[in-house]
């Protein structure tokens, strides 16, 4: 009796589907969109059941659009939060020494590879901090969230790289969709900030997710509303240079807050408080700013929608906007989790809001209402910001339910685009990256250059000469056409330098090797990238290299040819190439 054999299970079954056909592929992006908006769903609860129990709102009232809040529990909560905060983030870095990945820095360097646990971390911090009045964005708690559970679901899948990182892109796309009830801006924030590149190969899953992800926040009844706004039935054509000078301006506000969020993050570094004690101190600036205006705290979400058709004094529209950057910058600066997406929506409004006060007054304007200043506000310093013109572009159409001012904002959201990557470089996420010495300048993949390494394409040494040895003796061992290079040792077996053969042809049979050595001080090391030997290689004018363990012991693991190096980039390119078009 033949025994029977066991049934694949069916993870190995699901993952040979979704490696061969792309209908599979696009039900797991649905899936993962699912699994976003409920992200969505959860941290909202929260932080709406924190606001109301801890500064005794009423029912359905945000933080952020109340007109008065208790003093006492202004100052408290967010101090308190924060030190509760400080003292978790503490015990964090004795237990997790590691930095948290997010899902730009994973598609950038990892290949969409993400801890689910690093990111639940995430989104529960940013949960908390938000939950406690920081001024912080959700967009992080909600963008981790997704993307943390598509890169696990990738992981166990064994996605290829480009699938993992395209998933990841789709959680994060179904988390901004479902946080905004705009599928198309989620859509394009998956593309633009978290896979880095628009591609008709990639776009109909990332759409998918949004779409799921916004459905399911729909459905479980808490979508966001659009934005009650007074607009123009049109956008006259002599209004648009104005348009682009708000747009220039929100650039330059958003370099302005960027490098003042990164001004108090240095200033609490060098003050030597401890990190368990930042938050506490962040958030009694906080809670003194909540005092004067609630519109200070929290992300600012629901401020932006009970507010944004309110007209102020040009002076308490100003305060309002000095109130929330400052606190925004303590929030973030004194290590409150979270960003500044949302943050900066509400300030570009407000923003705009000034924008508007300061053309009312010029002579020869076209009136226009103040809602379109702010809307273009809103969108150009989040661009600013963030990054990503076409997903704020997409934001304003969908959340105002106006298509006319669409050419007005996104001619605002690239001016300031434009001169955030002409006077800044960066956008705040790959800002923070640089800080940390990452230069990461967008998501897009570049992750395989670091693990293209020196060490991966070295070829062993198959033969060595010392440096006492003879010329005669060194022609003996290496004829004329059996290598164009010899790696030469010393001391110790010590790295001493290149022989080339072609050369001791050409000289005396009584001279030795060490006559002709090159190369003394240039090697390369196996940690080394690609990019990194390719350098090394320009700097020393040099064909072939030898591979060291290490500068101080000088130990010979092999060589490494500049032709060979080459290749293998230009391999390598190609096959991003092909993965990003879809071959």
């Amino acid at each position: 009796m033949s025994e029977k054999k066991p049934h694949p299970t069916i993870l190995p079954a699901l993952r040979a589907l979704v490696r061969v056909d792309e209908v599979w592929l696009a039900v797991l992006a649905t899936a993962v969109g699912v699994a976003g908006g409920l992200g969505v769903v959860l941290i909202n609860g929260v932080t709406t059941w924190m606001h109301m129990f801890l500064f005794a709102l009423p029912p359905g009232q945000g933080l952020s659009e109340s007109p008065t809040l208790n003093p006492e529990l202004v100052i408290l909560v967010p101090s308190l939060g924060g030190l509760a905060l400080g003292l978790s983030m503490w015990a964090l870095a004795k237990l997790r020494p590691r930095n948290l990945v997010d899902p730009i820095e994973a598609n950038a360097l990892y290949g969409g590879r993400m801890s689910l646990k690093d990111s639940l971390i995430v989104a529960a911090q940013t949960a908390w901090s938000n939950g406690v009045g920081a001024s912080v964005g959700m967009e992080a708690g909600y963008a981790q969230f997704g993307s943390g559970v598509a890169s696990w679901v990738g992981q166990k899948l064994r996605l290829r790289r480009n699938d993992l990182r395209v998933l990841v892109g789709c959680g994060a796309a179904a988390a901004i969709g479902g946080a905004f009830n705009a599928p198309l801006c989620g859509a394009f924030y998956g593309i633009e900030l978290v896979i880095g590149v628009y591609s008709i190969s990639t776009l109909p899953f990332v759409v998918m997710a949004a779409l799921a992800g916004t459905l399911t926040v729909q459905i479980a009844g808490i979508a966001s509303p659009p934005l009650i706004v007074t607009l123009p039935s049109s956008v006259p054509h002599d209004a648009y240079a104005l348009i682009i000078i708000e747009g220039i301006a929100c650039g330059l506000a958003g370099i302005v807050i960027m490098r003042g969020v990164t001004a108090i993050e240095a200033a609490f570094r060098r003050s030597n408080i401890p990190l368990w004690a930042r938050p506490l101190l962040g958030g009694v600036v906080v809670g003194l700013l909540g005092c004067l205006t609630p519109k200070a705290m929290s992300s600012g979400h629901t401020a932006l929608h009970a507010y944004i058709n309110v007209s102020f004094p040009f002076f308490v529209v100003l305060g309002i906007l000095i109130a929330k950057a400052v606190a925004s910058a303590f929030s973030i600066g004194s290590g409150f989790r979270g960003g500044l997406f949302f943050a900066s929506l509400f300030l570009g409004a407000i923003f705009g809001k000034v924008f508007a006060g300061i053309v009312g007054i010029m002579p020869f304007i076209t009136p226009m209402p103040s809602g379109l200043y702010a809307v273009v506000g809103m969108s150009g310093l989040a661009a600013a910001i963030v990054g990503g013109p076409m997903t704020m572009t997409f934001l304003a159409l969908e959340s105002t339910e106006n298509f006319s001012v669409t050419m007005a904002v996104l001619a605002a959201a690239i001016a300031a685009t434009i001169t955030v990557r002409r006077l800044f470089g960066y956008s705040f996420a790959t800002w923070r990256f640089h800080l940390r010495g990452e230069q990461i300048r967008s998501p897009v993949d570049v992750g395989w250059i670091k693990s293209l390494t020196v060490g991966r394409m070295m070829h062993p040494v198959a033969l060595t000469v010392r440096e006492k040895s003879s010329l005669a003796a060194f022609r003996q061992d290496v004829p004329l056409g059996a290598a164009q290079s010899v790696v030469v040792t010393g001391e110790s077996c010590r790295y001493a330098g290149i022989a080339y053969p072609a050369e001791a042809a050409a000289m005396p049979d009584d001279g030795m090797v060490e006559s002709i050595l090159h190369l003394r001080d240039r090697f390369l090391l196996p940690g080394m990238s690609v990019k990194e030997a390719l350098a090394a290689f320009e700097s020393a004018q040099a064909d072939a290299l030898a591979v060291l363990d290490g500068a101080e012991s000088r130990a010979v693991l092999g060589l490494l040819t500049e032709q060979y190096a080459l290749r293998r980039y230009n391999e390598a390119l190609d096959q991003r190439r092909k993965e990003m078009s879809g071959e």
